[in-house]
């Protein structure tokens, strides 16, 4: 069994689901450790909280594998919006972001500006919602000192070039909203000061599990403004408020979900030994049959088809008029899906089962009879 086979062997979850861009459904691999871990908890034998502590280092060390981040450039978060409150209330100066991306990042963005006045959102505009190098550097100014991005953008399925937007930006702290992307994508993470991401859709570990990875610049230029006593580098700082860690250990406000930790270092080091190139090979693979069987039905595709362009998610835009009857059909025909805003987004993993495929291929059989009809 190659390591992508094992890898393919922990998706569980029933045929139909195609809506990993909203949550992915925890793997076998992140169940047997959370059912471990609660056992252990709830037993409570001598030694076993002395475990449970340990859990945060593994948790850096097992994201710094994925991202090429130190481990102590990593520290522990319970979702992407915390970690990205943490950069934005810590910048002075511009931020350069689409009103469009995702409401985490410019809701922090606005946030932090009505909250401290000292950091300025700068609204990037963009053409179909796609953030591109060429956009960015046309609407640079010299108050911009960080550029905020969304790796992969949930309305679009568009994926970030995070090289080319180095290239132009220069200097200025890059930001990274990761969680449309990661655990399913080679990214190039090296290329950002500030990257968070969740567990709960594509790595599949649950809510509760996340991370901030903070380069060495972005901890010398953001100020840790929500920093706790798990932000001083003293275990337990008794008796006496001290400073801030000068780390990426100063934006911890306080001590993380030994439980979560552990199915996200479990669900990352799956990744890591099955290799990202493979499982990004395979998300394509299943993209692109995705958009070959609705080419074959004729629904309109109105995300990238370009591999460089998309991860893992597949955006149909019907008529108006037929929206509702691909729904209805999406439904009757057991498919999990997300509509919003005129458009179907189906969201496919490393792992399409035959029997996923037909109940898609049924769900556009009865659309495209109804919509003739």
């Amino acid at each position: 069994m190659t390591e992508i086979d094992a890898y393919a062997a922990g998706f569980v979850e029933e045929p139909g689901y195609l809506d990993y861009g909203r949550v992915g459904p925890l793997s076998a691999t992140v169940l047997a450790e959370s059912l471990g871990q609660t056992e252990i908890l709830s037993r409570a034998r001598f030694g076993s909280l002395d475990h449970l502590v340990q859990q945060d280092e593994r948790m850096r060390e097992a994201v710094a594998a994925v991202t090429g981040f130190r481990a102590d450039q990593v520290v522990c978060e319970p979702n992407t919006t915390t970690g990205i409150m943490q950069a934005m209330f810590g910048l002075t100066g511009g931020v350069l972001l689409s009103p469009g991306d995702f409401p985490t990042v410019p809701y922090a963005a606005v946030r932090a500006a009505e909250a401290l006045r000292v950091v300025t959102p700068i609204w990037l505009k963009t053409e179909h919602g796609r953030v591109t190098p060429g956009e960015i550097r046309e609407q640079l100014t010299p108050a911009t000192v960080a550029v905020a991005v969304c790796l992969v953008d949930s309305r679009t399925g568009f994926r970030v070039d995070l090289d080319g937007i180095r290239q132009v930006i220069g200097d200025r702290l890059l930001i990274v909203d990761a969680i449309q992307g990661f655990g399913v994508t080679d990214a190039a993470y090296e290329m950002a000061d500030v990257v968070a991401s969740g567990g709960q859709k594509w790595v599949r570990s649950g809510w509760g599990t996340g991370f901030l990875a903070l380069s060495d610049r972005a901890v010398e230029r953001l100020v840790p403004v929500f920093s706790g006593f798990a932000g001083t580098d003293v275990a337990e700082p008794w008796d006496e408020v001290l400073p801030p860690s000068q780390s990426a250990r100063a934006f911890r406000v306080s001590n993380g979900d030994p439980i979560a930790q552990a199915r996200f270092s479990a669900a990352l080091e799956e990744i890591t030994v099955t290799g990202i190139h493979h499982i990004e090979a395979a998300v394509a693979d299943n993209v692109s049959q995705l958009i070959d069987l609705a080419d074959e039905y004729a629904v309109p595709v109105v995300s990238p088809r370009d591999e460089r362009e998309r991860a893992g998610i597949l955006v149909l835009e019907p008529n108006p008029a037929q929206l509702n009857t691909l729904t209805i059909a999406l439904h009757n025909h057991g498919i999990t899906a997300t509509t919003r805003d005129g458009r179907v987004r189906l969201s496919a993993h490393a792992v399409l089962s035959v029997d996923t495929v037909d109940m898609l291929r049924g769900a556009f059989t009865s659309y495209a009879t109804a919509a003739i009809y």
